[in-house]
């Protein structure tokens, strides 16, 4: 919400908004605060088109708000479906493990693991904070189709809720 201001009135470039987009409001929003346009991930996920395994989709699907934790800071700032790596990493960064430490707690192929093999408890499950509204797997033309339709009945009634 400060944001995208801020930066809208430092540059004078196009401004695209990313984060925690996933619906037609959401898109509007971020334009009413000044982007230009939205980059969204997270809903895109859940498509039949998407190459995350199933089990992953479906995870995300479950998941309710507050399900998902931003970790990882001293490699790579990552949002994360809480799972048993994820408690991991929690109990790691608690004890103040060195970078070295949760580098070799991640090791190589965390990710695949998680979000293309299906392996939920071991795996790195990647996800934006949106997916606690996300709640079905629909083709990526109808994520398209639905965004733009909420979008344009949104600027037609923007008080309405």
């Amino acid at each position: 919400m400060c944001l995208i201001p801020s930066v809208r009135a430092a540059i004078n470039i196009p401004l695209i908004a990313a984060g925690g987009i996933g619906t037609g409001r959401g898109m509007f929003a971020m334009m009413a605060l000044g982007a230009e346009g939205v980059q969204m991930g997270s809903r895109f996920v859940c498509t039949p088109e998407a190459s995350g395994h199933a089990a992953f989709k479906d995870a995300i699907i479950s998941a309710a708000e507050g399900d998902t934790v931003l970790t990882l800071k001293q490699l790579t700032p990552v949002r994360l479906i809480k799972n048993r790596f994820y408690e991991e990493v929690k109990q790691a960064e608690g004890r103040c493990a060195s970078q070295e430490e949760l580098e070799l707690l991640l090791g190589r192929g965390r990710a695949k693991r998680g979000m293309f093999d299906g392996q939920l408890d071991e795996g790195e499950l990647e996800i934006g904070q949106v997916c606690g509204i996300i709640k079905d797997i629909i083709p990526a033309a109808d994520v398209v189709k639905n965004v733009w339709e909420e979008f344009i009945s949104t600027a037609a009634h923007p008080f309405r809720i």
